[in-house]
Formats: structure tokens, C-alpha cells, sequence
């Protein structure tokens, strides 16, 4: 059944809808920024973007990408927080932001990822690098790998740090994709993200996302600047349940940057909403006639939790439909697809999903099928 919580006026018709006067929404804030976007962690819906796929030089935010290789392997098994990793010369020596590790010494993995995180520290960066994959370069072709396999079409990491090299590219929405994943895929070294401070060789450094101090409902990510990239800050954002990801790319100072993505980020949350629509296994249809089955009915059902982002206030503008196969065979799984399930608003698909059946259903007896066809016959017959 539906969840009353959210779409409570959204009623399931066959090929039909509801007449609603439209939601108008004002048009999206014009940012002080060269590329942006802003979209849900949850569906992916994207609500604002401009110059979205330009590529730009992704300074420091290419650390959520070393951040998000270091969590992966140690979810994998493939290291642990609590390896100590050497540092080496090359770690040591590099400018920019640092950690301030030491030479020659040995840090807990753990530590560099904070370091990475909260500290921006190139440094720290190098040295996971070297860890992980042997080398910097090595590492990038990792990080290369990873980008495609979340969709990234259009980045390309030459290091680990974001230090400006020449081809080392990405753009807004690429950062967004990479955020969505980080959220996702591993929420215990997200949490990292909102921790204002971290302390190393006696060197307290603060968080360089300034949202995080200014609005409690902010936990991340990460910020990034040199003089190609400008000022970068990619953003997230949780309000009533509702999880918003913003990305500001090419600003020209620190305060902009955080203003431009508060912007962002209100505009979001004042005009549009998320909620539940179903939760996996609720039943869309009953009583759905099977032939040949050892069952002569089943009842469909969705497969997967399902989440829908509308603008504010327009859930009674909906149009549903379910369109189920005109005569469903057996036998079937509980995974085979058997009608589709759609949701639109203002002639804009926002959902278009298969539905199954509550459970498999068997092939029946010789007998029950040869009765089937008969009967079948004769309908397609008359019809």
C-alpha cells in the first residue's frame, strides 16, 4: 500500500490522474559561481544545474575520491584502519595543505583518512596513495577506474591530491555522483566529513567547510581551491529526512563559495520534497489471474524500496499507472517481470519500474494446463 505519511492524495489509477491546479516554483537562484548543481542523495533528481558538465580543474575535491578508494578497500578487507602506513619521502615533501606528518615515521590509516578529510592534507593523501597502490600514479588509475564504474563520465584524476596538473579534470555533476556514493556506500567514514576538528602532531586545524559551523543540518564534504579551480565547495545537507547535495564549483572566495551553496541548498529545501512512496514488497495489484500455474492468482508486487523528489505541495498532480501483462504465464520467479509501474507529473516520467509477483509460482499438472489452453482459446476467441 502506499505511505500515507507522504502521498497521501496520490490515488493508483489505471490509465487515469487527477486535476490539480499547477505548482509554480520561482526559477532557481542565479549563483556567483562558473558551474553547479543541486540534487537529492536519495532519488538522484536533479533540481538545479547550470554548465553541469563543463570540465574544470577539481582542486582538493579530488580527495573525495582518494577518501571514498581508502574506504572501499578497507570495507573489502583489502587493508584496515589500524594499518600503520609508512611516509615517505614524497609524502613528506608536499606543499599545499598538510597534515603535517613526519618522514621516516609510521601513521595509523585511520588518522590519514582524517587527515584527508578534515585536514585537506595533500601529504596525507600521497602517503595513502603510495599505500593502497605503490605509487601516486598507480593510484590514479585507480581512482580513473572507480570514477567510470559510478558513472563519471567525464573526469580524469592524473594524482591524489588535486595538486594542478595539466588534464586533470572533472565537473559539477561528476562531484555530485561521487558525493551520492560517499553518502551511500560507506556512512561510517562519511560521518568524518562533519568533524570540525582534527588534531595531529600537536596541530589542531579546523574543517575547511564553513557550513559546518552556520547550519546544523549540514555534515559535509569537502571544499577545494587553487587558482585554476577557484573556490570549490561540494555540500550536503539533511532537513525533515530529505538529503540535498550541492556542488558550487569556481567561485572567487572562501565566503562565496559557502554562500553560493546555502543558496543552493534553500532553494531546494523550501521548494521541493522527498518522500517514500513504497517499501519493497508492498502490493500494487491483487488477485492478478495466473494460467498454467500451480496458483490461479498472484498478487504483484514492487521489488525495492521506492523514493520520489516533487516540487513542494504537488503530490495531488500526480498521474499513476500500472500496466500488468495481458495474460501471465506460469511458471515465474519472484524476480521475473511482470507489468510495469509509472509515475508521472506534468507529462515528466519521475518513475518507471517493473513489478513482480509476491512469490514464484510453478508450472501446474498436465491436466491444468491442457484446461488452461482450452480456456484460453475460446477467450481470445470471443474478445
Amino acid at each position: 500500500m502506499l505511505k500515507k505519511s507522504f502521498f497521501v492524495g496520490l490515488l493508483f489509477l489505471v490509465m487515469g490522474s487527477i486535476a490539480q491546479a499547477k505548482v509554480l516554483i520561482p526559477a532557481p537562484p542565479d549563483l556567483a559561481a562558473s558551474a553547479w548543481i543541486l540534487l537529492d542523495a536519495n532519488t538522484g533528481k536533479v533540481l538545479v544545474e547550470h554548465n553541469a558538465d563543463e570540465q574544470v580543474p577539481p582542486a582538493s575535491l579530488t580527495k573525495m575520491m582518494t577518501s571514498y578508494i581508502v574506504s572501499a578497500d578497507i570495507h573489502n578487507g583489502k587493508v584496515k584502519e589500524t594499518d600503520m602506513v609508512p611516509i615517505s619521502v614524497t609524502a613528506w615533501q608536499m606543499g599545499g595543505s598538510k597534515m603535517f606528518v613526519k618522514e621516516g615515521t609510521q601513521v595509523p590509516l585511520i588518522d590519514l583518512l582524517r587527515g584527508v578529510i578534515i585536514q585537506s592534507g595533500n601529504d596525507a593523501s600521497v602517503a595513502l596513495a603510495e599505500y593502497l597502490a605503490g605509487s601516486e600514479s598507480a593510484f590514479a588509475d585507480v581512482m580513473n577506474q572507480q570514477a567510470e564504474l559510478l558513472g563519471m563520465k567525464n573526469s580524469h584524476f592524473l594524482n591524489a591530491t588535486g595538486w594542478p596538473a595539466e588534464g586533470h579534470l572533472t565537473t559539477a555533476r561528476d562531484m555530485s555522483l561521487l558525493a551520492r556514493a560517499l553518502i551511500q556506500d560507506y556512512p561510517e567514514h562519511y560521518s568524518i566529513y562533519s568533524e570540525k576538528y582534527f588534531e595531529y602532531n600537536d596541530i589542531k586545524q579546523p574543517n575547511r567547510n564553513r557550513l559546518l559551523w552556520r547550519d546544523t543540518t549540514v555534515d559535509g564534504l569537502k571544499t577545494g581551491h587553487t587558482e585554476a579551480a577557484g573556490y570549490c565547495l561540494v555540500a550536503s545537507a539533511v532537513r525533515n529526512g530529505m538529503r540535498l547535495v550541492s556542488v558550487v564549483m569556481g567561485t572567487s572566495s572562501e565566503e562565496i563559495r559557502a554562500r553560493e551553496s546555502q543558496k543552493l541548498l534553500a532553494y531546494g529545501f523550501r521548494y521541493y520534497e522527498t518522500g517514500q512512496l513504497y517499501s519493497r514488497g508492498d502490493v500494487v495489484r491483487e488477485n492478478v489471474p495466473v494460467w498454467y500455474g500451480e496458483e490461479n492468482r498472484i498478487n504483484l508486487i514492487v521489488p525495492e524500496d521506492v523514493y520520489l523528489t516533487i516540487p513542494r505541495g504537488s503530490k495531488d498532480d500526480l498521474e499513476a499507472e500500472i500496466l500488468v501483462d495481458q495474460t501471465i504465464k506460469a511458471p515465474f520467479s519472484e524476480t521475473q517481470e511482470l507489468g510495469r509501474l509509472s509515475v508521472s507529473y506534468e507529462g515528466e516520467t519521475l518513475l518507471d519500474m517493473p513489478v513482480v509477483a509476491e512469490h514464484p509460482v510453478a508450472k501446474a499438472g498436465l491436466f491444468s494446463r491442457l484446461w488452461d489452453a482450452i480456456t484460453l482459446f475460446f477467450v481470445g476467441l470471443f474478445s
